[in-house]
């Protein structure tokens, strides 16, 4: 076990107040996201062409992650934050200018090619219907190249620490999809042209949350401006930082390309590729709300705590976030999986979407909830070493874990579609401990002992909330029945008596979050 290391002098009020603003709009972007697939539930279910669908956005959505948004994100932030320290801000703006001309021309044309050899692409997929599948693909893959300029606009506005604006523009993307789907869907008729309007109005949200964050860059001390400049070293570092952080990113993406892979071909094309990505929908509802807020919001402290070379302050800010995620994502991992089922009949069940693809989904939510927790400790852990600039070693675990997901999706597909999720859970855990292993002897202490001690706490006090959740949601849905009103009131009702219970518990347990909840309390009554 790690020495005891004592906390930051403060608790940190401003990064707590940045990371509450931030779940905020990142939690309004995911509650828009749960409409957006309700609506597409309701028009397509997760049963049939949907899945022609699922498998044709994999794709897209992998090259993404691979060479675009984040991945370019978690390599500029910590070199255009190193230049800002410093004090060479022209340096850093025009890198950031270099950067973004690179990837809008690169990424251009890299879609061009993809676009190309889309039907090579999908094939070993085998999906419901090919040619759709194929045709919806090359409406998609143009969001690769925009949203690889969208990776430099967010990445200066982090570094600046402006998180509220970048947490919005998905809420804006959100909201096109909706509206797509609410008007352009109904006015079409036949199954194929319903889902090119899904697939176009995401690609026109795209744009939207592409430029919806661009008149933020006014008022800081550059502009971005057309220039290309090769002999920058910084330039060239951030693409040799890019390529690990690219791999490993990219690698959890291939992930879930494998899981599809297994869901078409091995358990049930028509049913499975559909069903697991409405599970994770719900999912990520959590993950974006809390691991990703404190992830984003911590990584230009992390990084400029490395550019000083500030050791404690680092160790104390990784510490700092693997609890906050902790406290966050430990209950909301056991309530997801206890409520799963009425949470899925009340967000999908209508329209198109039947009980027996709840059954299925539900199963499979339950199943992602196991791995809920570690993959935002994973998350943490990939931002503290991105910020070192010690890449590579999230990219090793990552292609570890690859091999390990693929293995177990070979075991765990007889057990139907939840089998697929369960693996992933599972690998979210071996990466977890291997990632916080390699950190712990690099920095020689991660502030174990404290952090042991916070998660028993908080794992206590989760159980208790599970149970009191189930206690009180299983009674009330017996009397008031599945109605919508009756779902409702038996779901809300039984998500606050576990808030309280966990509250509660956590207070009684003296597990420290609960003081940077109070602290949260003031500071919203001050605002």
């Amino acid at each position: 076990m790690d020495a005891v290391t004592a906390p930051p002098a403060a608790p940190r009020p401003r990064l707590a107040w940045s990371t509450a603003v931030f779940s905020l709009a990142t939690g309004a972007s995911r509650v828009l996201g749960l409409a957006r697939e309700m609506v597409a539930a309701y028009d397509f279910g997760a049963r049939g062409r949907i899945n022609a669908f699922t498998v044709a956005f994999q794709l897209p959505n992998l090259v993404r992650a691979l060479v675009a948004d984040a991945a370019l994100s978690s390599a500029f932030v910590p070199v255009f934050s190193e230049l800002l320290e410093r004090g060479e801000r022209k340096r850093a703006w025009r890198v950031a200018s270099s950067l973004f001309w690179l990837m809008l021309l690169g990424l251009g044309a890299l879609t061009a090619l993809f676009v190309l050899v889309a039907p090579l692409l999908l094939r070993p997929f085998h999906p419901v219907d090919p040619g759709l599948a194929v045709g919806l693909a090359r409406v998609l893959f143009p969001i690769v190249a925009l949203l690889g300029v969208s990776g430099i606009v967010v990445g200066i506005l982090n570094s600046y620490d402006e998180f509220s604006v970048p947490a919005l523009a998905p809420v804006a993307w959100n909201l096109a999809i909706i509206a797509g789907l609410a008007i352009g869907v109904p006015s079409v008729h036949s199954a194929n042209a319903k889902l090119y309007v899904y697939a176009a109005s995401i690609l026109a949200g795209t744009v939207i949350q592409v430029l919806l964050p661009v008149p933020w860059l006014r008022g800081k001390d550059g502009r971005l401006h057309v220039v290309i400049d090769w002999r920058d070293p910084a330039v060239w570092r951030t693409l040799r930082l890019m390529l690990p952080v690219t791999l490993g990113l990219g690698l959890i993406n291939v992930n879930a390309v494998v899981d599809t892979f297994f869901a078409s071909r091995l358990i049930d094309p028509q049913l499975a590729p559909a069903a697991i990505d409405k599970a994770f929908r719900i999912y990520m509802l959590p993950q974006g709300m809390f691991s990703v807020a404190v992830a984003t919001v911590l990584f230009p402290s992390l990084a400029r705590a490395a550019t000083r070379g500030d050791m404690d302050g680092f160790r104390g800010t990784v510490a700092l976030g693997l609890r906050q995620i902790a406290f966050l994502l430990v209950p909301a991992s056991v309530v997801s999986a206890v409520l799963a089922e009425p949470i899925v009949r009340l967000l999908y069940q209508r329209g198109a979407f039947s009980p027996h693809q709840t059954t299925v989904v539900a199963a499979s939510l339950a199943a992602f909830s196991l791995g809920l927790t570690f993959n935002g400790t994973m998350l943490m852990l990939n931002r503290a070493y991105f910020s070192l600039q010690e890449n590579w070693v999230p990219t090793l675990v990552a292609f570890g874990n690859l091999g390990v997901n693929a293995g177990l999706d070979a075991a765990f597909y007889r057990l139907g579609t939840w089998g697929i999720p369960l693996s992933t859970s599972v690998v979210n855990v071996a990466g977890s401990a291997a990632l916080l292993l390699v950190l712990r002897r690099r920095l020689g202490s991660v502030e174990g002992r404290g952090l042991a001690r916070s998660l028993a706490g908080v794992t206590v006090a989760a159980a208790l909330a599970g149970a009191a959740a189930y206690a009180v949601w299983r009674p009330l849905d017996a009397a008031a029945g599945r109605s919508f009103g009756g779902q409702v009131a038996s779901l809300v009702a039984a998500l606050v008596a576990a808030l309280l219970a966990y509250l509660v518990a956590c207070r009684a347990l003296r597990v420290r979050e609960i003081g940077t909840l109070l602290s949260l309390r003031g500071r919203f009554r001050g605002a």
